[in-house]
């Protein structure tokens, strides 16, 4: 088959640069890059359609066509709205008016046309409605993560819906949400709770039934083990162990360097629930008694001390937990820097994954999935996860459990979780094997391509039958495309108390 990833936000370059250093550079570029590559690699001609950018900053997403090493993947980068770069919010318009069609001219002009699409993300799918519409090229629609639930976490009221919706365009990104789930062959869930929550919310009434599963497949993402794998070693392996070990001279007291540790890593952001773990911590003198606690982030160029340094959305996480490591004189216990990088981050779980007792903490308050627990545990790392969400699935399954659920509001069933894990070392390695043994059998990339690859064949061999199609609004036309959908219409949405 030849299939084409739609990905206008964020952007792709051969050699990954950017990755998290931007809101817009997220988790759905992995996931893209790692679905598209499997997919090559089981013989398929795959494109990955992205913006192209003409901007100084941003050099690397200038030429208009580019590949990974050692793939068949081809990077194609196609014009939209003015040559910077811009966030995906402000993209809705250029989209329809200027990207869309040059991807038709594109495939024109090459003399050939994919066999389906596969759409990310709300703008990514609402360029495959309309592709659907021009050339009859059916689409799958993975949402990643919907705007409703943002706008819930944004505590959206009547009296500031306005100023959101100016700011992060939730109107227009609804409407290409439920157009997507709608007129897509299949909607592509991780969980299947995703399914449930995230498309059964308000907004996204009468545009897709969530009870009906011929339109769902749930499809997890994968683990690379050429990099987490346990066995794996990575390039800067040996750096990255000598960093490790010299930020741990640096915060932990002579002491206890030998102890394990507890390792949390990902981006500052108070949804990761930061403060709940070093809360259980504190309160906890068991847990200080056998484990230290590191927190690995990108934003920590100069670790906990140097907080004018870091971007005030981490500012935020960091203050509070500066806070409370001196109020309950943690300091020797706790250590706070920057592990750049997955291999460097694959590296730093292997080392603390030698030293039985250290184990994976994400007590998020909610987590859509939750890949990082699972390349965690693929480095040979027991984890403790958050109850809420997609760790739920992954970690355990008919009563058996792979990991340690816990409840992110209660610091003392966090504390409970991991010692459970610390304290007992059969525990730790039943958890250990457990955990890493449920990646390999199913969270990996070559799992996850298989499974796309499985709707992709169903849709190509038959025809998709729509029903009840929403019809395309007026901003989301050519003509028209730099109007903005009503704001009545959001509040209509949003708001409803029944199915629109």
């Amino acid at each position: 088959m030849y299939i084409a990833f739609l990905n206008p936000q964020g952007n792709f370059d051969a050699y990954d640069r950017y990755w998290t250093e931007h809101p817009d550079f997220g988790g759905q570029l992995v996931y893209v890059k790692q679905v598209a590559r499997a997919l090559a690699a089981r013989g398929h001609q795959v494109d990955i359609l992205t913006r192209q950018i003409a901007d100084p900053a941003w050099p690397e997403f200038a030429d208009r066509l580019d590949a990974y090493p050692a793939s068949s993947v081809r990077i194609v980068r196609l014009s939209a709205g003015p040559p910077e770069f811009l966030p995906k919010e402000a993209l809705w318009p250029h989209l329809v008016r200027d990207w869309v069609p040059h991807i038709l001219a594109f495939y024109r002009e090459m003399g050939a046309i994919p066999d389906i699409f596969t759409a990310h993300y709300g703008d990514g799918g609402l360029c495959a409605v309309l592709l659907e519409e021009a050339t009859a090229i059916p689409f799958t629609f993975t949402g990643h993560s919907l705007g409703a639930q943002k706008l819930d976490k944004l505590h959206a009221t009547r009296a500031n819906l306005a100023a959101l919706d100016a700011r992060y365009h939730f109107a227009a990104r609804f409407m290409a949400e439920r157009l997507s789930m709608n007129r897509s062959a299949v909607n592509i869930t991780s969980t299947a709770q995703e399914r449930f929550e995230q498309y059964g919310h308000v907004v996204y009434r009468g545009a897709v039934d969530v009870h009906n599963a011929a339109r769902f497949a749930v499809i997890p993402p994968g683990v690379d083990l050429t990099i987490f794998g346990s066995n794996a070693v990575a390039a800067d392996e040996a750096a990255t162990h000598a960093h490790i070990r010299a930020m741990l001279a640096r915060d932990i007291a002579a002491h206890r360097r030998a102890l394990p540790a507890i390792i949390a890593s990902g981006r500052l952001d108070p949804k990761k629930n930061h403060l709940g773990l070093l809360q259980a911590f504190a309160e906890s003198p068991p847990l200080q008694e056998r484990v230290n606690l590191i927190i690995f982030s990108s934003a920590l160029p100069h670790a906990a001390r140097d907080i004018a340094d870091v971007a005030p959305a981490a500012q935020e996480v960091l203050a509070p937990l500066r806070a409370l490591i001196a109020a309950h004189h943690l300091e020797g216990k706790v250590s706070l820097f920057a592990v750049g990088g997955q291999t460097a981050l694959a590296a730093a779980y292997r080392f603390f994954a030698a030293r039985p007792g250290s184990v994976f903490a994400l007590p998020a308050w909610y987590e859509p999935f939750g890949l990082a627990p699972l390349e965690a545990a693929a480095a040979g790392l027991p984890v403790v996860v958050t109850q809420n969400g997609g760790p739920s699935e992954s970690f355990r399954e008919g009563g058996v459990e792979y990991g340690v659920l816990v409840d992110p509001a209660a610091p003392a069933d966090i504390a409970r979780g991991l010692l459970r894990l610390v304290a007992d070392a059969t525990t730790w390695q039943q958890f250990a094997r457990a955990g890493q043994q449920r990646v390999l059998d199913r969270y990996t990339w070559e799992r996850t391509a298989q499974r796309y690859e499985t709707q992709f064949a169903a849709i190509v061999s038959g025809p998709v039958r729509h029903t009840s199609l929403l019809p395309i609004p007026p901003c989301f036309r050519p003509v028209t495309a730099e109007q903005s959908p009503p704001l009545e219409e959001l509040q209509a949405l949003y708001f409803a108390e029944s199915a629109p």
